[in-house]
């Protein structure tokens, strides 16, 4: 199970840790040990990294790509909201007329 509280790395210094993998050589985990941070959170980076660099595995998304994906979900789902307040205003004018 995680920390309770997260450390928060600046995008300069995950892109200098991801550099250093890939200047010196040298595995995921020895880099991550030497900086004092997680392997797993150096790992997700630099996967980040080469997808964002089209070096990934077909199928995955870049970063771009994950923000539109995150930006078009919302906007569904503020008009699913506006269609649901439409339908109910529809079927309460309906009932209205009615009498």
């Amino acid at each position: 199970m995680g920390s309770k509280y997260t450390k928060r790395y600046t995008e300069e210094f995950k892109r200098d840790a991801i550099a250093l993998v890939d200047s010196t050589g040298r595995t995921v985990t020895a880099v991550a040990r030497d900086l004092g941070i997680s392997s797993e959170s150096l790992r997700g980076w630099y996967r980040r990294a080469k997808t964002d660099r089209g070096e990934g595995r077909s199928g995955e998304l870049t970063t771009a790509e994950r923000e539109e994906l995150k930006r078009l979900r919302k906007l569904a789902a503020e008009q699913a909201k506006t269609i649901e307040v439409l339908r109910k205003a529809a079927v309460f004018f309906a009932k209205e007329s009615d009498r």
